[in-house]
């Protein structure tokens, strides 16, 4: 989703996974290698152009905010609409978004509870389409679950 539903704790950690999203893809640490969201990221045709673009965004609103992350660390790429998620990615997205809300920021929950979660933007390198929860999460969701 677009970085700008995300409260400050949200925005800073979704930089750092981002940038440690980025390592995997450039094969320079062995750890998250297999990580469920990397596969959007994996099957498009230039992986670190996507990445670096999608953080882009997420500089774009830091910078917006007020807040210092450094741009150094990414390359600017601009790509719109690059790559598909799904509308039903998007609501899992922002409902998981709304829990963690509810037990660490309920300033910003407040601020975002009137968004209806069928409108959620995304970030500017997806192209919504319809559809439901993307297959990687729903697989990600079983083994949690066996877990438990």
């Amino acid at each position: 989703m677009h970085p700008k539903y995300l409260d400050r704790i949200g925005l800073v950690a979704l930089w750092r996974e981002g940038l440690l999203a980025r390592r995997v893809l450039q094969g320079l640490t062995k750890g998250y290698r297999n990580h469920p969201q990397l596969a959007r990221f994996k099957k498009y045709e230039k992986p670190l152009d996507l990445i670096d673009a999608y953080l882009y965004q997420v500089y774009l609103e830091a910078c917006a905010r007020g807040y210092r992350f450094s741009l150094s660390k990414i390359r600017v790429v601009e790509l719109h609409e690059a790559v598909e998620v799904t509308r039903g990615q998007l609501i899992y997205e922002f409902n998981h978004l709304i829990r963690k809300l509810e037990k660490r920021d309920k300033a910003w929950l407040e601020r975002i509870r009137g968004v209806d979660p069928s409108s959620i933007e995304a970030n500017p390198v997806f192209r919504v389409v319809e559809g439901d929860v993307e297959e990687w999460e729903k697989s990600n969701n079983k083994r949690l679950k066996d877990f438990t």
